[in-house]
């Protein structure tokens, strides 16, 4: 089932799975209730009061119109941006910046929700870490809006990412030596390096500067590592990082 397209419209004493994804709805814009698949009087008293917020009918009922207005945030982010003459680059970052001002983030549990199953093509649960995810749906993103194509392919694995940036020839290691910033431009992905053969985060560049980049990453933690729950921003060192580049 799309993200995007409700199975029925569904009332209270519903139990299915498309309740699951209107309680997931209902809790991403601040109206939390239990997801469980049940539509029971806690979640019709939550949608009424998000109808009401939203100007629509309060009937208690999820219609299509009430789940358009509830997956508005997942609809502005899917939404195309103009090219304007930016590069490959710059696209994957202004990408990057619409989905981060709809505030993706896990509901229902770890790595779980409409943001993850979009970023993981339908996957989700404890084991699907999405950092790679988000960051290759964006450059795809851009890729789509440009008719270009990709320097990297989709992929959910840091590790995989780390491999096929190796073999196209843009992968930039800090293993042995300080990358080169002049290569890093915006746009380009980061990889946080575990091991030699292990990386943990993806993300994607949006400045460089002498010591510090910056980053919209997902799936990140406090301490910058995997398992987070959100989207965000971040300012990140070198140590421990490499480079897939545009």
């Amino acid at each position: 089932m799309s993200e995007l397209v409700l199975d029925k419209v569904h009332r209270r004493g519903d139990v299915a799975s498309g309740v699951r994804r209107i309680q997931e709805w209902l809790t991403l814009n601040g109206f939390a209730v239990a997801i469980d698949g049940d539509f029971g009087p806690a979640t019709e008293a939550a949608l009424k009061r998000f109808q009401a917020k939203a100007g629509l009918l309060v009937s208690g009922v999820a219609d299509m119109v009430t789940f358009e207005r509830l997956t508005a945030p997942l609809r502005a982010a899917l939404a195309p941006l103009p090219a304007d003459g930016r590069s490959l680059g710059a696209l994957t970052v202004a990408y990057a910046a619409r989905h981060l001002a709809q505030r993706p983030r896990e509901v229902g549990g770890r790595n779980r929700g409409p943001w993850v199953r979009l970023y993981l093509d339908g996957h989700e649960g404890a084991s699907w870490t999405w950092s790679a995810g988000f960051a290759t749906y964006c450059l795809h993103q851009a890729a789509r809006t440009l008719r270009q194509p990709v320097p990297v392919e989709r992929t959910f694995s840091c590790d995989l990412l780390a491999a096929d940036g190796r073999a196209r020839g843009c992968f930039i290691s800090s293993l042995s030596a300080p990358p080169d910033r002049a290569r890093i431009h915006p746009g380009s992905l980061f990889l946080r390096r575990r091991t030699p053969g292990d990386w943990v985060q993806a993300g994607i560049v949006t400045e460089v500067d002498e010591e510090t980049f910056q980053t919209i990453e997902a799936n990140t933690n406090d301490e910058g590592t995997h398992e987070g729950y959100e989207v965000c921003a971040r300012t990140r060192g070198f140590k421990s990082v490499d480079f897939v580049v545009l």
